[in-house]
């Protein structure tokens, strides 16, 4: 008998019992209407609802990438067999039994070694609950496999398989899937919560018979990181008692699944090793499988009493208890067809020895197939051409990285179809050959390929396969033919350059990109480095080698490719690997270009994947002027674009910019490897990053306000967060699961970390206490009490026997963390303390205060080492390097500074964030530095390269206001700098500086004749300047608060001002007299312009209103009302006839200037809209405008502006846009008119 399960495990089936409910079926129009208390469904038309919202689920679920060679039953699986009904008879009623009973332990491993089994068993299960109804899904993993071969596609699979067999789970699937259109390109634990735990939690019992996934040869998952999710969770799934799933797992009994699925008393899965089961047993299946075979096969040859069983017995003797040599060994047999016999014998003259490893028997099969495959009616000479050509194909089979088809392997290699076909012919014995030529190839049995690899296995010099050699050979295959077929831009024929919208379906995208062209594009570094060439092989990556040659031509093509098929993660990776596979010394131009490529792709990542197109327009324009890349490829640049901005010399210290917060970052930190970073931020949320490849790998959500701490635990496996909800919480780092709530504080927590052990959490609170905790338990082991004002951070000594804390009081404290005797008080700040740290010896301790100042601290004697000063606003957060010598800051003033610890010099400043910087923190190897700002953006900077500063010419603050002259010859601008700058629109060069002003410039205007510039400032007074020459002419002065905007009148005769003191100022431009003021508006003034007839004026108000004046007489003329927040710009059309609007309440609005009339309200914009202009020809909108950080004209999305040149301020004339920025940068933009083709 087979071992059986513990006694405890209950075999008892469960029926399943509907609750009281309602359920009506109309089956000649297919409409189903449940009423379960889930929610109403009609499954009939594909039309669900979720209360009273409507879900079109057939158009959902087309969203979510599927792995089409995932379930049991794919069409790629077809003549996989089942288990025969005489074979497996206990074990598999044992599995059944489990499935359908109430045993606790919802996973059953199943465990066994190669060749024994275990996928057939799997397929058998899945049948019978698919035939059943009871099937939930089934992923069948294969290594090589492409989607099956890794587990990116792995939970949204399941979920559409759910949505398809649980009825009442697929509304609230497609709900999700309505609700998060990114779902599949979060990670996989967020897709986990979201797509199966969270619409299995809506079920509430309403789930009334159990469902099993079927999960088969997780071992043959590729990415070990992968496995050890699914694990997880699973386990998690496991361990809920509402979802009432049964999960079949079959592999190799490899180690890491091993400790993936702790063998625990308590444990929620039972294992059952199939290797195990007695030898008797196996091979009596093995016998009747057998028999029935050849039974088989002899009928179809009209052979009687054959094969006799002596036969039989000596076959079940070779098979060792391996199935798969069965089933090699019948399939050889069979397609002898009326040879049967011969090719039993065949087999029967292979090794007799009993005590033959089993694996040996196998070999004797291959050889023998592989033999067998080349007729023998060849020459010698024939029969070695057929050999090496069998080689050939075969080596690159079992190497490929994913299966391919055989039309595909033949165009990759270069080979006539025929002669693949021809090759492949007698090989149905150990390879699937579909009919169908779109689908892949592939081995029955992946001992196959372990046998065609090892020379020990595969004794016969004419088959076996040098890895190595098969990896380059697929190496340059696969560069030959992208240097064939990615010859030209826009492989996917996009209409303009924006952004694609959604995944390109697979057929379309095969159009374009034939599976062998994607397959080269995605594998060929992987590749490369199997095939361990050397640095001195100058054919590959000598400069002006292979690989130099083919980037310098294709890399951008490469790229776009990559997007265009959904890769560009790995593309990214592919980067990184030829980076650490080329000798700098050795090939300096090769490396010198692979380093740069990666520097382009980093900082363009998220728009390359959005948009390929831009990889040609923005990636290139706003590249670095000695960018290599830029420079090889800068003819790429569409014709279109006629004016390109000025940008910084060299790539700067910022290596990536990850966006995905909507709120604030207000803390960072790196996981101890360095491989990942994780934030938190003011939209409550904590996400995890890739640090490699910048991708979002997940989002914590939980907390119910602002998030203001994060750390993750010493060894990654934790992240702990502190929250404005007055909570601290600890997180699974790897599912994401929330594992404690830790309460206790009474005010906002500002800081968390963990101990050097891992075993405790220190917290600080506004409430003025420092908290320690017990990480496992969660439970408050001390509250440490002294500050007199909120405790603002903490940290942990490196050997957790101290506890620093800075805070609201200006002071430092140092606690024991056992007793929490208070050990030392730290005086000398004359601000706020908001961050401290201690040093990796723990010698010293870092501070960094609203001050301005960083001070270094003696934590032994408490006695002052160094004060650093350079920051101009205050330090919000500092930290040590991991070997102590440097200390980073972070500031209000938006930088991030470097500075030597022992001489208290500042060695670098880091520049870019547009906001303050609230965290910083070192990579654990000392070689970045992340921070997280209030704009919203994580960025991760080179703290090793001291890359010089880019310093462009221009304000030294923010722009907050830039206009180009009537001819669009010249831009001025107005910055926090409280100078006025004058630029030359063609060449960008600065003509004139304007000094004068007291307070920060806020609005800038050019005369008619362009030859003044008014200016309007804080400091509560109009200038007027000489605009060639620089000189003051003017200074207005009348208005008691700031001044908002300025404008001329069309003769330029007068200047018009709007103030924050609500009035509307008119002034003569030649004289500088007060000619009227305009009172009426309840608030300030936000924005004024003339009539183009200058007989008008229009304003608008942070009272939300628009009023209309006669310029002449002051005279009020229409107030127009219908904004629900303020008015930011107005503007005239050419004719006068209309004003639009823009406001706070995201609408642009158009008015009939001589009625007041409403004319319409556009919607559209998910910020306030911060300016209004018409176009030449009277449209409401300018031809070019910014949409959500593009430069668009009309609604066609054009040049995507990098977070570095996201604009303060606009200024558009025609087809030239000018941009301030917050880096005192101007950037001025022109395109040619017409279409924008790339």
């Amino acid at each position: 008998m087979e071992p059986s399960l513990p006694d405890d495990f209950d075999q008892m089936p469960t029926y399943a019992h509907h609750r009281s409910g309602s359920q009506n079926i109309n089956a000649s129009n297919g409409t189903q209407n449940n009423n379960t208390g889930a929610g109403n469904q009609n499954t009939g038309t594909g039309c669900q609802y979720i209360g009273r919202n409507y879900i079109d689920t057939r158009n959902q679920l087309s969203h979510l990438a599927f792995a089409e060679k995932a379930p049991f039953n794919s069409i790629d699986r077809q003549y996989e067999p089942t288990c025969h009904p005489d074979t497996r008879v206990d074990l598999v009623g044992t599995i059944y039994a489990w499935a359908d009973g109430q045993d606790k332990r919802r996973i059953f491993w199943l465990s066994g070694l190669a060749g024994t089994g275990k996928s057939t068993i799997a397929r058998t299960v899945a049948r019978e609950h698919s035939d059943k109804k009871r099937l939930g899904a089934s992923f069948f993993f294969s290594r090589g496999g492409g989607d099956v071969s890794h587990a990116r596609k792995f939970v949204t699979t399941i979920a559409v398989q759910l949505a398809d067999n649980v009825p009442s789970l697929k509304p609230h699937i497609c709900h999700t899937i309505a609700n998060q259109s990114n779902i599949a390109s979060l990670s996989l634990q967020d897709q986990w919560r979201q797509l199966i735990q969270s619409p299995l939690s809506k079920l509430e019992g309403n789930l009334y018979q159990p469902y099993t996934l079927v999960i088969d040869a997780l071992d043959e998952c590729e990415n070990g990181n992968e496995v050890q999710i699914i694990l997880t969770l699973l386990l998690e799934a496991a361990s809920s008692e509402t979802y009432r799933l049964r999960i079949l797992l079959t592999s190799r009994p490899e180690i890491a699944i091993q400790r993936g699925l702790p063998q625990t008393p308590e444990a929620k899965h039972c294992n059952f090793v199939l290797h195990n089961i007695s030898p008797p047993l196996v091979d009596h299946d093995i016998e009747v499988f057998l028999r029935d075979k050849l039974e088989k096969i002899g009928k179809e040859s009209w052979l009687d009493s054959w094969p006799e069983d002596k036969a039989i017995k000596i076959m079940v003797q070779r098979a060792s208890g391996l199935f798969v040599w069965a089933a090699t060994a019948c399939r050889f047999i069979s397609e002898g067809k009326r040879y049967a016999p011969r090719r039993l014998d065949t087999i029967l003259e292979g090794s007799s020895s009993a005590a033959t490893a089993p694996e040996k028997h196998l070999d004797e099969v291959y050889i023998t197939v592989l033999k067998q495959s080349t007729p023998s009616t060849y020459t010698d000479e024939e029969k070695e051409e057929s050999f090496a050509t069998l080689r050939h194909v075969l080596g690159s089979i079992v190497v490929l990285l994913s299966p391919l088809a055989a039309h595909s392997l033949s165009r990759l290699l270069d080979f006539p179809k025929g002669e693949i076909d021809q090759s492949l012919e007698g090989l149905h014995a150990i390879l699937v050959v579909p009919e169908d030529q779109t689908h892949p190839l592939r081995l029955h049995h992946p001992s196959f390929r372990d046998f065609l690899l090892s020379a020990q296995r595969c004794c016969d010099p004419h088959f076996q396969v040098e890895q190595k050699d098969a990896h380059k050979v697929l190496t340059n295959h696969c560069i030959q033919l992208m240097s064939q077929k990615l010859r030209k831009k826009n492989l996917y024929g996009l209409r303009d350059p924006g952004p694609i919208g959604s995944q390109i379906p697979f057929e379309e995208l095969a159009r374009c990109l034939p599976p062998e062209l994607q397959y080269a594009c995605e594998y060929w570094v992987s590749h490369l480095q199997r095939s361990e060439v050397k640095i001195d092989n100058k054919q590959y990556l000598d400069d002006d080698g292979l690989i130099h040659v083919f980037i310098q031509q294709y890399f951008l093509y490469w790229l776009e490719a990559l997007s265009l098929a959904g890769k560009l993660s790995e593309g990214i990776h592919a980067i990184r690997t030829l980076e650490d596979i080329v000798d700098a010394s050795q090939s300096p131009r090769l490396y010198n270009f692979i380093y740069d490529a990666k520097r382009f792709v980093l900082y363009n990542r998220s728009i390359i994947e959005k948009a390929p197109l831009q990889l040609y327009c923005s990636a290139l324009v706003f590249a670095p002027e000695n960018s290599i890349i830029r420079k090889q490829f800068e003819e790429y640049i569409p014709p279109w674009i006629l004016m390109k901005p000025k940008v910084q010399a060299d790539w700067s210290n910022a290596l990536q910019i990850l966006e995905g917060h909507s709120g604030r970052v207000s803390s960072v930190a790196f996981l101890p490897d360095g491989k990942q970073v994780v934030s938190g931020s003011g939209d409550r949320t904590v996400r995890l990053w890739d640090s490699v490849t910048g991708a979002a790998l997940q989002t914590l959500e939980g907390h119910s306000d602002k998030v203001i701490s994060v750390a993750f635990s010493p060894d990654g496996k934790q992240v702990v967060s502190g929250s404005g909800d007055r909570t601290v919480r600890l997180w699974d780092s790897v599912s994401g699961a929330a594992l404690q709530t830790l309460e206790g504080h009474s005010e906002w927590v500002n800081s968390v970390a963990f101990s050097p052990d891992g075993k405790q959490v220190v917290s600080g609170s506004d409430d003025g206490t420092v908290r320690l905790w017990d990480s496992m338990t969660g439970a408050a082991l001390q509250t440490l009490e002294g500050h007199s004002d909120k405790v603002i951070s903490v940290a942990f000594s490196p050997d957790g026997k101290q506890v620093v804390s800075g805070s609201g009081d200006r002071t430092v404290r140092l606690w024991d963390s056992v007793t929490g005797a208070a050990l030392q008080t730290l005086e000398g700040h004359s601000e706020w303390v908001s961050s401290v740290a201690f040093s990796p010896d723990g010698k010293q301790v870092v501070s960094g205060s609203d001050d301005r100042t960083v001070r270094l601290w003696d934590s032994v004697t408490g006695a002052a080492l160094q004060t650093l000063e350079g920051h101009s606003a205050w330090v919000s957060s500092v930290a040590f390097s991991p070997d102590g010598k440097q200390v980073v800051s972070g500031s209000g003033d938006r930088t991030v500074w470097l500075w030597d610890s022992v001489t208290g010099a500042a060695l670098q400043t880091l520049e870019g964030h547009s906001e303050w910087v609230n965290s910083v923190a070192f990579s654990p190897d000392g070689k970045q530095v992340v921070s997280g700002s209030d704009d919203g953006t994580v960025r991760l900077w080179d703290s090793v390269t001291g890359a010089a500063l880019q310093t462009l010419e221009g304000h030294s603050a923010w722009v907050s206001s830039v206009a180009l002259s009537p001819d669009g010859k010249q831009v001025v601008s107005g910055s926090e700098d409280r100078t006025v700058r004058l630029w030359d629109s063609v060449t960008g060069a600065a003509l004139q500086t304007l000094e004068g002003h007291s307070a920060w410039v806020s609005s800038v205007a050019l005369s008619p004749d362009g030859k003044q510039v008014v200016s309007g400032s804080e400091d509560r007074t109009v200038r007027l300047w000489d605009s060639v020459t620089g000189a003051a002419l003017q200074t207005l002065e009348g208005h008691s608060e700031w001044v908002n905007s300025v404008a001329f009148s069309p003769d330029g005769k007068q200047v018009v001002s709007g103030s924050d003191d609500g009035t509307v100022r008119l002034w003569d431009s030649v004289t500088g007299a007060a000619l009227q003021t305009l009172e009426g508006h309840s608030a300030w003034v936000s924005s004024v312009a003339f009539s183009p007839d200058g007989k008008q004026v229009v304003s608008g108000s942070g009272d939300r209103t628009v009023r209309l004046w006669d310029s002449m007489t002051g005279a009020a003329l229409q107030t127009l009302k219908g904004h629900s927040d303020k008015v930011i710009s107005v503007a005239f059309s050419p004719d006068g006839k209309q004003v639009v609007s823009g406001s706070g309440d995201r609408t642009v609005r158009l008015w009939d200037s001589v009625t007041g009339a409403a004319l319409q309200t556009l919607k559209g914009h998910s910020e306030s809209v911060s300016s209004v202009a018409f176009s030449p020809d009277g449209r409401a909108e300018p031809a070019l405008s910014i949409v959500e950080n593009w430069v668009a004209e009309g609604e066609v999305s054009l040049l995507w502006l990098p977070p570095d040149y996201r604009e303060t301020c606009m200024a558009v004339w025609n087809e030239v846009i000018a941009l301030g920025h917050v880096s005192g940068r101007i950037s001025i933009l022109g395109f040619k008119e017409g279409p924008k083709y790339i």
